[in-house]
């Protein structure tokens, strides 16, 4: 830990938000903490449509919040039924494609719920109202977030006036082109989901809890370069039988955005680069020369391709001496 005098730090603080509260709207502040305690306070269900790289699916949605727990059930009703139960977060059980991949969620990084904070966002994007609109018969603000560097994309949120809950999300590159569009086209906040609505159908595949490796050996890996403001929020490691090697996760958070680092032991022939986009979602994969040997490492998520190659190419091994 740094050793930093208090009162400069606490000094320094004050400052940056100051300077910050000048390119963002207190309005806009208010309306991203009405969000942030909507999603952990409001129960509802409704129907909505999602958007990515040109292609549409609709989705069935039952969300409730009941005594500190909060469940939801997603259902796509497009093509093969597609469904995901999840608690606090934590994914319970996957079916339709998404239960081939039920190993993955069972050993993915755990991070805690994201909780939306308008004072960190303020650092690296400038939060304003941009007007209003009317979504699924509701009236709404729009607020928009606009990143202050290239390492992150913009963000348009149209939240429903009486709830704060989210009824259009768009996401957008450098250029204001999209990426991603999220939106519902019923929203119903005045009846709670019932146990029967949070009920999984029959083929809902359970997930079940990975295991977790030992701190020492997820924390073997660290990265000479990140995006300002994203930190590591979780890591984890799993084996892979098959593949007879382990592989170590990390994930992280700028309050926003997410990206996650995995990272695999490959042989002399084994691996080959991979630089693609999707939609929003980018993914690198490069072939490194180690200390620790050749590694394989692949970075995924919501952030530019540019960055995400940035960071692949950082990561390092780090010894125990400099763990302590």
């Amino acid at each position: 830990m740094r050793a930093l005098p208090l009162l400069s730090l606490l000094i320094g603080s004050c400052m940056t938000v100051l300077a910050l509260a000048a390119n963002s709207s207190p309005e806009a502040n208010e309306w991203l903490n009405k969000l942030a305690q909507a999603e952990q306070k409001q129960s509802y269900q409704g129907s909505f449509v999602y958007e990515r790289n040109g292609s549409f699916s609709s989705h069935d949605i039952w969300h409730r919040v009941q005594g500190g727990k909060v469940s939801e059930r997603l259902l796509q009703l497009d093509d093969t039924a597609q469904e995901i139960v999840r608690i606090n977060g934590k994914v319970q059980c996957v079916s339709g494609g998404l239960a081939s991949s039920a190993s993955t969620f069972a050993t993915a990084p755990e991070a805690a719920q994201r909780s939306l904070d308008p004072l960190k966002l303020m650092s690296w994007y400038d939060l304003s109202v941009a007007g209003k609109s009317r979504i699924a018969g509701r009236d709404a603000v729009i607020l928009t977030l606009t990143p202050r560097d290239q390492h992150r994309y913009g963000f348009e949120l149209h939240l429903d006036r009486r709830t704060g809950l989210p009824l259009r999300s768009l996401m957008l590159n450098d250029k204001g082109q999209l990426l991603e569009r999220f939106q519902m086209t019923r929203l119903d906040t005045d009846h709670v989901p019932s146990d029967q609505d949070l009920q999984a159908s029959a083929t809902c595949q359970a997930v079940e809890p990975g295991a977790t490796a030992s701190k020492e050996t997820v924390a073997g890996w660290r990265s000479d370069w990140l995006p300002p403001g994203f930190e590591l929020v979780t890591s984890s490691v799993r084996r892979d039988a098959q593949r007879d090697s382990s592989i170590s996760s990390l994930m992280y958070d700028d309050g926003l955005a997410r990206f996650s680092v995995f990272l695999e032991p490959i042989k002399d022939e084994g691996g080959a680069d991979v630089r693609t986009q999707l939609g929003p979602t980018s993914a690198v994969s490069r072939r490194l020369n180690t200390p620790k040997g050749k590694v394989m490492v692949t970075v995924v998520g919501e952030i530019p391709l540019g960055t995400a190659e940035r960071v692949a190419l950082s990561m390092r091994p780090q010894d125990a001496q400099a763990r302590q």
